[in-house]
């Protein structure tokens, strides 16, 4: 990598591990087909996407939040799932669990056999 290409980069993501990380994304988008915002000139991948963050081509923002999402392990739809079973529930309203009720299901609950959770 051309250290020009690094010093101009810096002014744009000032903590250098957040532009490695950044750049090695945008990297690996442009390998799987993702469309290049500057022209390549024989560039190789890595300094393609560090002369697009250097150009401001790519904001570092945009980039952030596709990074975050690529690493998340949760699945945001079963969030959702669960927000809905809930506010189904509640819109009936006559789903009404009193105390007692409640401690009779956790004990049934823990008492039907052993815990395979873990």
């Amino acid at each position: 990598m051309a250290r020009v290409t690094v010093e101009d980069c810096i002014e744009q993501v000032p903590n250098r591990f957040d532009l490695v990380l950044l750049s090695a994304h945008r990297a690996r988008n442009i390998s799987a087909g993702s469309e290049l915002k500057i022209d390549r000139d024989n560039d190789k991948n890595p300094v393609v996407a560090l002369r697009e963050i250097a150009d401001q081509e790519i904001k570092p923002a945009d980039m952030e939040e596709s990074l975050i999402s690529s690493l998340q392990r949760v699945i945001p739809l079963e969030d959702a799932e669960d927000e809905a079973e809930r506010a189904a529930l509640e819109a009936d309203g006559d789903v009404t669990v009193n105390e007692e009720e409640m401690l009779k299901a956790l004990q049934t609950d823990r008492d039907s056999g052993p815990d395979n959770r873990f």
